[in-house]
């Protein structure tokens, strides 16, 4: 299918805008101030109500921040990991995303703001990752959750969400109800096709996910390791039910759906959405874009299913 036409728009004003520079090739705080211009706090979003936690972590306090919908509840609880190549992106960023899908999904929200490289290396993201997993199973009934949550995460972040998936199950912690994982990354290993047909003009390019291994994971051995790549986990047994949502022209499309079609071989249930036409990031316009809107609401309706039926 064709890149779709919103995309297509939006990528011939940015051409005839002229070169910009990658966030591989401005200084990280420069990058991160990139990405939070593109996917900026949208006030006018509605939310019930936002808060703001902390709980203690491995390397220091881990930021929270907490989306309730309207309500006594109780509600689904969804524990949320923000993209950007482990790098990139904060609260702020996923902020737009975490308010419709409480709103929408009627879900509690918690989105985690992980400690990110240069400055913390792996697997400083992996180990707050499940230290909020942790936090939110300790204090469901606090956040009028009705006993089931769920993980979700784009990008770096579906990483995130599918390695606290594994870890939660090896560790025996209370079950986890569903895992979403948005066009995420799952293996290390940058040589299917999808790396080489998507290699620049989409947002996310090959250059950009090398630099994000580089700077996330610089030994190249750890990042074999199921904790960083979790496609190569020795066993994918007893997961929990997922959808897992990939874009026909993102580097990232075939490890993702490696990773649904994975699943599935081990006996999981498992949804995989591989939306045609679209890139990768595409949340970030599912507010303005109808080609992203329909399946931002497809993920919506999963959540809602799994979450608080």
């Amino acid at each position: 299918m064709p890149l779709a036409t919103e995309y297509q728009a939006m990528f011939e004003q940015l051409a005839a805008a002229g070169p910009a520079p990658s966030v591989r090739d401005l200084p990280v705080a420069d990058g991160r101030d990139l990405y939070r211009a593109a996917r900026a706090v949208n006030p006018d979003l509605p939310i019930h109500k936002v808060s703001d936690a902390a709980l203690p972590g491995p390397g220091g306090d881990i930021a929270l921040r907490i989306y309730q919908p309207s309500g006594d509840g109780p509600f689904g609880v969804l524990v949320y990991f923000h993209g950007g190549g482990w790098v990139i992106g904060d609260l702020d960023t996923a902020d737009a995303v975490c308010r419709e899908i409480a709103t929408l999904a009627n879900l509690v929200v918690v989105s985690v703001d992980y400690r990110l490289a240069p400055e913390h290396i792996y697997p400083a993201a992996v180990e707050d990752s499940y230290a909020a997993l942790k936090w939110v199973q300790e204090n469901v009934q606090a956040l009028h959750g009705n006993g089931k949550i769920g993980v979700c995460g784009e990008s770096a972040g579906g990483n995130l969400a599918a390695v606290v998936a594994q870890q939660n199950r090896d560790h025996a912690g209370p079950p986890i109800a569903f895992q979403c994982l948005l066009y995420p990354v799952t293996d290390a290993e940058m040589s299917r096709a999808s790396y080489s047909e998507n290699s620049s003009g989409y947002l996310l390019e090959t250059a950009t996910m090398e630099w994000f291994w580089d700077t996330y994971c610089p030994d190249p051995e750890q990042r074999l390791t199921s904790d960083a790549s979790p496609l190569r986990a020795p066993n994918l047994e007893r997961l929990p039910p997922a959808l897992v949502v990939t874009a026909e022209f993102d580097p990232l499309r075939d490890e993702g759906n490696a990773y649904a079609h994975a699943l599935q071989a081990a006996g999981n249930d498992v949804e995989l959405m591989c939306c045609a036409g679209l890139v990768h990031d595409f949340f970030s316009t599912a507010a303005v874009f109808a080609c992203s809107r329909e399946p931002f609401e497809q993920t919506i309706a999963a959540l809602r299913k799994h979450l608080n039926s």
